[in-house]
């Protein structure tokens, strides 16, 4: 038995030796020694070692606890999920095919010939009894079957890292949305100060206006102001509670169950660690997805090759057949036969040359992708270093000019009072001044969407 079973283990090893098509080779691409807009800038020291949960680089237990709550509850990573574990079925049914079939079969009948009950005048029927066993099985002689497992382990394998990607992708968005949430906040509590400091400009307006030391129109130009200003803070609440909304979908939550709490604090910038680009195509799942599909399409092919041999099988039945159920299990109603069989196309106008034709294009296609996917992962690297370098320079001289303009309308709120100059001057340095730390706050949230970017295009790069 011990003989047997070692017999059937190695069986299915010496037959893929010799299995038809390619020996699979990873396509050759251009990898650069480092990124471009690296260049001399320097990323901060990161402060949390782990890649499986790099958002926790950002500092904010909020956000924390949302991501803990995206992976039960999001209906995208159900699908993917459910897809890889299709993909695992698949793997092992195509496993199974190195082992013989055996199945088992039980009849009773009861039949007449008219033909006899004429030729002897009163033939009573018949009964016939039988039960048993077939046994069947394809011998890999061309590696057919050996180039699909092949396939099918490739394809399972591209299937985890398209799960992968679809979690890196969900925590990616889940991590945008909700910084830009909190940037609406900010803008909203931005927008609230500016009304009320516009509010008692207007004030100021008004008694002037009553003591005759200024016109009607400063106290237009400072209504209009004000309520300008106050029809900004209300897009901005309606900002908010639409990036509510979408959290809520994330979650898999319906948006009217979902409430989350505002939190007047900073945003923050994480902290970006950068690997090597050849370390990239490690650590992206899209580029492990396209270079496993590359794989299972080499194998394709071989199964396609393979596909015009014979194929060599062995097949056996035993059991008993008797017209008495009494005696059917006895020797002499026992039967058997064992054979080889062999099978093979004599005439198919051409169908399985075409057949790996197709299997052909189809590698050339999935090599073709998989380039692409890592020109594309490259690109997306390349794109988010400029940005983080460039906004936080940009972040720089904002925040100059936002200290300016503050200081510009201080002077011109004074001089207003002393009367030196006109309300327009006021208008003009507030809205100066507003503009300025709107600006801020988009390049502060520029900046960390940014980051959650990078973080996705190197894979889970922040914080390492």
């Amino acid at each position: 038995m011990k003989k047997a079973a070692l017999i059937s283990a190695l069986v299915p090893v010496l037959l893929s030796a010799c299995a038809a098509g390619p020996d699979y080779k990873r396509p050759t691409v251009d990898t650069p020694a480092a990124f471009k807009e690296l260049g001399d800038w320097k990323p901060a020291e990161p402060r949390e070692p782990a890649a499986d949960n790099w958002w926790a680089a950002f500092g904010d237990p909020v956000l924390d606890d949302l991501q803990a709550r995206l992976e039960v509850s999001n209906q995208n990573l159900r699908a993917a999920e459910a897809a890889y574990r299709q993909a695992l079925a698949l793997a092992d049914a195509a496993r199974a095919s190195w082992f013989p079939a055996i199945n088992a079969t039980a009849g009773a009948t009861r039949s007449a010939s008219s033909a006899a009950t004429a030729a002897s005048g009163n033939a009573p029927p018949r009964n016939s009894f039988s039960l048993g066993a077939t046994v069947s099985w394809e011998l890999d002689v061309w590696g057919r079957i050996a180039r699909t497992v092949e396939g099918v382990d490739a394809s399972l394998a591209a299937s985890a890292a398209d799960l992968a990607a679809a979690r890196l992708s969900a925590r990616a968005t889940l991590a945008q949305t909700y910084f830009q949430l909190r940037a609406a906040e900010r803008q909203q509590a931005l927008l609230d100060a500016s009304v009320a400091a516009y509010g008692r400009a207007l004030e100021l307006t008004r008694n002037r206006y009553a003591a005759g030391v200024a016109g009607k129109v400063d106290v237009v130009q400072a209504e209009s102001q004000l309520r300008s200003a106050r029809a900004a803070a209300l897009d901005a609440s309606l900002s908010r509670s639409q990036y509510e909304h979408a959290i809520a979908v994330l979650l898999g939550q319906a948006p009217a169950a979902f409430t989350l709490a505002s939190v007047d604090a900073p945003l923050t910038v994480a902290p970006v660690a950068v690997t090597l680009p050849s370390q990239l195509l490690e650590r992206r799942p899209d580029i492990a997805a396209a270079e496993r599909r590359v794989a299972a399409a080499n194998a394709a092919i071989g199964a396609a090759q393979a596909a015009r041999f014979p194929v060599l099988g062995l097949s056996g039945n035993t059991g008993f057949r008797n017209a008495q159920i009494e005696d059917l299990l006895t020797v002499p109603s026992r039967y058997w036969s064992l054979g080889p069989t062999l099978a093979a196309a004599i005439f198919d106008a051409g169908a399985k040359k075409a057949a790996v034709g197709q299997a052909q294009a189809n590698w050339e296609k999935a090599v073709a992708t998989y380039r692409q996917t890592v020109l594309v992962a490259f690109q997306e690297v390349e794109d988010n270093l400029a940005a983080m370098r460039l906004l936080e320079a940009a972040a720089v001289e904002q925040a100059a000019a936002v200290t300016a303009a503050a200081e510009a309308e201080a002077i011109a709120l004074n001089q207003y009072r002393a009367g030196t100059v006109s309300y327009l001057n006021v208008v003009t340095a507030q809205a100066t001044h507003l503009a300025a730390r709107r600006s801020a706050n988009d390049l502060a949230t520029r900046r960390l969407l940014a980051a959650v970017q990078l973080a996705k295009n190197a894979g889970g790069g922040v914080g390492e």
